[in-house]
This record gives structure tokens, C-alpha cells and sequence, in this order.
């Protein structure tokens, strides 16, 4: 007597709610989302707390603002929910079921770094600034399709021809798939994560890539020159060429694997 009823379904039901704002807050944060939300919930306490008094007219427009609060929601948090879904599906790939429909048979080709890295090597002695996603198993066509199609074989003269300073093309990322580059122009989603303040926009575009895919994101610094490489939202800095290779075929030897075991495992 004098206990709420408190069940195991209702502990699981508070951790699922926590996980969820947990969520929210990690794909929110650094934007004003937050603010918003606090003032949200706010007129939400408010209008249970009139509910409660029965407060008929203030509880009947507060009750209306509630009611379209949703469309609102829909329109004011656009790019924090599409982040959010776009995050949820490129990790998740287990769950992609169309994606391993039209791709079962296929044997992916895999990426030959040589021509990246000498793009690189040269494009860091020049201080010519580049970024190049390399992708796996995650589909990045909402990326692609954001950029100009180009599909054409990976080489080192068409990377450095694409990020020359004066080239129409060099502004945005380069996505190459196998042995194609398939587009250029990209634009990335920044990551909204705290990282040092001396990391440009670049950097903070391949940060913010490797949160939502699998993808391998290669990075020449125009400032500095230096080569750094993000991947599941840690980036490597200052990589000499040699270590550069090294690093790409890891993650490739690293990813090829995870597709051997679940091709394993189907």
C-alpha cells in the first residue's frame, strides 16, 4: 500500500526510454536541439500539471499545441532525424534485406590503394587538399547522389585531376567503390562530436562520415599537407605514405573478413 506497481517490464521499459534520449542527445548535440526539446518537454510538464487542476481553457490550447507539436517536431529537427535515420541505417547492415537481395551473387571487387596513396603522397607535397571516401559494406548512394556521377576507373592522375585547386570538381569528397571512382563533389555530414578546434572542415566531414558508415575516409590537409584517415569515428593523423597503405589494407583486410564471416554464416 502506498507503492506504485513496478514490474520487470516496466524496468525495461525506462532503460529502452533512456537509451532512446541517450540516442537523441549523441545525434543532437552541439546544434540547439537540446534548447528546443528542454522547452518542449517544459510546455508538456505544463500542460499535465493544468490537466491535473482541471484548467479547461488553458488545458484545451496547450492540448492543441501538443496535438501539431508533431508536425512542428517533424519540420524544426529535420536535419538532427535525418541524420538519425541515415545513422541507424548505414550501421546497421545486417538489417539492410534489399541491399543483400540485389547484391547476393556478387562478388565485390576489391580496392586497389597504389593509386590512392601515390594520390596522396603527391597531392600532400603540393598541399593540395583532398578527401576520399573508400566504402565497404554501407550504402552510401544518398551521399552519391548528392555529388556528379562519375564512374571511372581509380587512378592517380584522375584523383589529382579532380582536386586540382581550379578543377570545377575539387570542392567536396571523391566516393570510390572496388576499382571505380563513382562520384565526386560529395557533401558530408559534419560530426557534431567534440573534437579539437584545430581540425578543419574536412577533417570534421571524415570524422563525421566514419560515425554513419563503414566507409574508409582518406584525408589530405591543405593547410599542412598532412594525411589522416577516419574510420568508425576515429581519425589518424600525420600518416606517412608508407603507414598510409598500411592503414587502408588493414581496414579493407579487416572489412573483407566481416563479409567472409557473414557470407559464412547466411
Amino acid at each position: 500500500m502506498g507503492f506504485v506497481p513496478f514490474s520487470f517490464i516496466d524496468a525495461i521499459d525506462i532503460l529502452l526510454v533512456a537509451l532512446i534520449m541517450y540516442l537523441i542527445y549523441r545525434t543532437t548535440k552541439g546544434t540547439n536541439a537540446p534548447y528546443i526539446l528542454s522547452g518542449i518537454i517544459a510546455v508538456y510538464l505544463l500542460w499535465v500539471v493544468v490537466r491535473t487542476l482541471n484548467m479547461e481553457l488553458l488545458s484545451t490550447i496547450l492540448g492543441q499545441l501538443i496535438s501539431v507539436g508533431t508536425i512542428a517536431l517533424i519540420i524544426v529537427f529535420q536535419p538532427e532525424l535525418r541524420r538519425f535515420l541515415q545513422m541507424i541505417g548505414m550501421r546497421q547492415k545486417q538489417f539492410n534485406f534489399i541491399t543483400r537481395i540485389f547484391s547476393a551473387g556478387e562478388d565485390p571487387i576489391q580496392t586497389n590503394v597504389a593509386p590512392i596513396v601515390t594520390a596522396c603522397r603527391e597531392m600532400a607535397a603540393t598541399r593540395t587538399g583532398a578527401l576520399i571516401i573508400i566504402g565497404q559494406q554501407s550504402d552510401l548512394r544518398l551521399i552519391t547522389e548528392g555529388g556528379i556521377a562519375l564512374d571511372a576507373r581509380v587512378s592517380t592522375s584522375l584523383l589529382k585531376n579532380i582536386f586540382f585547386k581550379n578543377a570545377p570538381l575539387h570542392d567536396g569528397a571523391v566516393v570510390i567503390e572496388g576499382d571505380r571512382i563513382v562520384a565526386a563533389k560529395c557533401i558530408l555530414p559534419v560530426t557534431q562530436s567534440d573534437v579539437p578546434k584545430d581540425y578543419g572542415t574536412r577533417h570534421r566531414a571524415a570524422i563525421g562520415m566514419s560515425e554513419i558508415s563503414d566507409a574508409i575516409i582518406v584525408v589530405v590537409s591543405e593547410e599542412t599537407g598532412g594525411i589522416s584517415v577516419a574510420k568508425d569515428g576515429e581519425l589518424r593523423r600525420n600518416l606517412d605514405p608508407a603507414r598510409l597503405q598500411q592503414t587502408l589494407q588493414r581496414y579493407l583486410a579487416i572489412g573483407h573478413r566481416k563479409r567472409t564471416k557473414q557470407e559464412v554464416a547466411e
